[in-house]
């Protein structure tokens, strides 16, 4: 029994799996209301970048299309960037923005990976931040 416990302590020392999967935050993640998904790629330098790539269509005006809805400033929602300007922390990525975009306004963010696979996002003003689960899409 000594020697599973020393070795699970000795295992999560060395940083496994688990301490790897909090930074891999790509891939395509429902928002927490259903009405959209967002895709997270690579920028191009190794850090995330988030774009639109789904609304759901339930949630639109009869007659209206995906791809023809535009936010307050006219500016498309469908493939809209939402995330980007991280860099790699050690458990997370930090020092990006998110934008919100119906209003265009836009916070400091911070990303990571859960052990569930849910993606935690963080939209902060200062010291204040809000927190939302993204779930991810298979």
């Amino acid at each position: 029994m000594k020697r599973m416990v020393l070795a699970a302590v000795v295992a999560s020392s060395i940083g496994g799996p688990a301490a790897a999967d909090t930074l891999n935050v790509f891939g395509t993640f429902s928002l927490p209301d259903g009405r959209s998904r967002v895709e997270i790629g690579d920028c191009g330098n190794g850090s995330p970048c988030g774009h639109i790539v789904w609304l759901n269509p339930a949630e639109l005006p009869e007659g209206v299309a995906p791809d023809t809805v535009l936010n307050d400033k006219g500016e498309r929602i469908l493939g809209y960037r939402l995330l980007h300007g991280f860099a790699k922390k050690a458990k997370d990525w930090r020092g990006g923005r998110i934008k919100d975009p119906e209003d265009g306004q836009t916070y400091d963010a911070r990303l990571r990976r859960l052990g569930n696979g849910n993606l935690e996002v963080k939209g902060c003003i200062g010291p204040i931040c809000q927190t939302q689960i993204w779930k991810p899409v298979s």
